[in-house]
């Protein structure tokens, strides 16, 4: 599942927001969030 986020999210097809749900669905886990994002996963801030 990281991979398909991770290319996702660089296509320009998921957002932040989309890629927080993965982690809030447990598919990939917060650090994940950070190496595909390059941010620190943050729940406070789901849109």
């Amino acid at each position: 599942m990281f991979s398909l986020v991770q290319q996702s999210y660089q296509a320009g097809w998921y957002t932040l927001d989309n890629v927080k749900t993965f982690v809030l669905a447990k598919m990939i886990s917060q650090d994940e969030y950070k190496q595909i994002t390059g941010q620190d996963y943050d729940q406070q801030q789901l849109a």
